[in-house]
C-alpha cells in the first residue's frame, strides 16, 4: 500500500471529473473503488468531501488515501488500429500543430461509437493520431456518419476545453456544401424553424430523426430547440438541383438536412429526410437525381474558421469534396473556384 499523499490539480488537467482525474492517475483504480473512497471520505479535495462526478479546477489539492500497488489490474488497451486504418486516418489529416489536427472526415465514416456501431469511427482510429503527443486527440465537435469534411480534434486538454467553448459560444464559423434537390428561393436567405426529436425507436432510426417546428410553435412544442441557418444557393442546373452553401447559426442534431427538406429541397441521398425511393423531377422534392448521380449523401463541411486556443490567431481549414461529390460537380461543370470561400462574409 503507498502512503496518504496530496496531489494538485495542474493547469492542464482542471475541468475534468474527479474520477476520471483519479483514473488518468491510478490507472489500477476502478471506478468502484473511486465512488467507494468517496463515499467514505477518504478522498477529499481541499479538505472537503467530493462525489466522484465532483469537477475540479487547477490548482486544488486533492488528498489520495493509500492506494494498492502490489496484484492490481493493468491499465485498459489501447484499441488496436490496424496498419490500413492508421494510414487512411492520418491521410485524412489537412492541417496540425502542436495543439491541434483537422481531419477532412470521409463520407461513412462514424465519429463516435454507438447503437449499432463498431470500433472503426474516428474516436478509437485517433490512436493513430498521437504523433508526438502523450495521449490520443479529443474529438470537439460531431459530423454525422454520411456527412464527409472538416473534424477537429484537440490535442491538448487546454485546446479542447478552449475550442469547446468557442464552439458553444458560437465564436466559430463553419460553412457546408450541399447538393439539394429543386433551386431554393430566395438565393440568399435564412431558415429559423425549430427542431424536435421524433419518437419512437424503430429499425429505420425513427428515434434519432428530427421534426421541424414553425417558429410560433416552438415555445409551445416540448423539447423544441430554436434552430437557425443561413444558405446561399451557388448555381444551379435547370429546375432540378442547386449547389448550396449553408451556415449553421445553431449547432442541432440533422439541423442542415432538416432544415433543408423542410423548405421542400432535402439535400441529395438523404433518405432520412428526403425520401429514399423518390426521384426528383424538378418540382423541388425527392432526394436522388437519378442517372449517374451518386445515392450518397452529398452534404460536406467545407470550411471552418476559428480562432486558435494557442496563438490566438484566425485560423482557416478548407477540406475538399469526398469523390462521390466531386463526381457530380464534375458531371455539373462546376469547380471549386466557383463559389467563394465564405459566401455570408457580407452578413456577417
Amino acid at each position: 500500500m503507498s502512503r496518504v499523499q496530496t496531489v494538485s490539480v495542474e493547469a492542464d488537467e482542471g475541468d475534468q471529473r474527479l474520477d476520471r482525474w483519479f483514473k488518468r492517475r491510478f490507472p489500477q483504480i476502478s471506478q468502484g473503488m473511486v465512488e467507494k473512497m468517496c463515499r467514505k471520505g477518504e478522498i477529499r479535495v481541499d479538505g472537503g468531501r467530493v462525489k466522484a462526478a465532483t469537477r475540479l479546477e487547477a490548482g486544488q489539492q486533492v488528498r489520495i488515501p493509500p492506494l494498492p500497488e502490489s496484484d492490481a489490474p493493468p491499465p485498459p488497451a489501447r484499441t488496436r488500429v490496424t496498419d490500413a486504418d492508421a494510414k487512411m486516418i492520418r491521410n485524412c489529416v489537412i492541417y496540425r500543430d502542436d495543439h491541434i489536427i483537422a481531419l477532412n472526415k470521409p463520407a461513412g465514416l462514424a465519429v463516435q461509437g454507438g447503437s449499432g456501431q463498431t470500433d472503426r469511427h474516428v474516436d478509437a482510429l485517433s490512436e493513430a493520431l498521437i504523433f508526438d503527443a502523450e495521449e490520443k486527440p479529443r474529438l470537439v465537435h460531431r459530423l454525422d456518419r454520411d456527412t464527409s469534411g472538416v473534424l477537429l480534434l484537440a490535442r491538448t486538454r487546454l485546446a479542447a476545453k478552449a475550442l469547446t467553448a468557442a464552439m458553444r459560444h458560437r465564436e466559430t464559423r463553419k460553412i457546408y456544401w450541399a447538393l439539394v434537390a429543386g433551386v431554393p428561393t430566395p438565393y440568399l436567405g435564412e431558415i429559423r424553424y425549430g427542431l424536435v426529436k421524433a419518437g419512437g425507436h424503430g429499425k429505420g432510426g425513427e428515434g434519432e430523426k428530427m421534426i421541424a417546428v414553425h417558429p410560433r410553435d416552438i415555445d409551445a412544442t416540448p423539447g423544441a430547440k430554436r434552430a437557425h441557418t443561413l444558405y446561399a444557393t451557388l448555381y444551379r442546373v435547370a429546375s432540378r438541383a442547386a449547389w448550396v452553401a449553408m451556415e449553421p447559426v445553431t449547432g442541432r442534431t440533422h439541423q442542415l438536412r432538416a432544415h433543408m427538406a423542410e423548405i421542400g429541397h432535402p439535400i441529395v441521398g438523404d433518405g432520412k429526410y428526403g425520401g429514399s425511393g423518390q426521384e426528383n423531377e424538378g418540382d423541388g422534392w425527392g432526394a436522388q437525381l437519378g442517372g449517374i448521380i451518386s445515392k450518397k449523401l452529398h452534404l460536406h463541411a467545407r470550411m471552418m474558421r476559428f480562432e486558435h486556443p494557442e496563438t490566438r490567431k484566425i485560423i482557416t481549414v478548407t477540406a475538399e469534396l469526398p469523390p462521390h461529390m466531386a463526381q457530380s460537380w464534375e458531371t455539373f461543370g462546376w469547380t471549386d473556384d466557383l463559389a467563394a470561400e465564405d459566401p455570408f462574409e457580407s452578413l456577417q
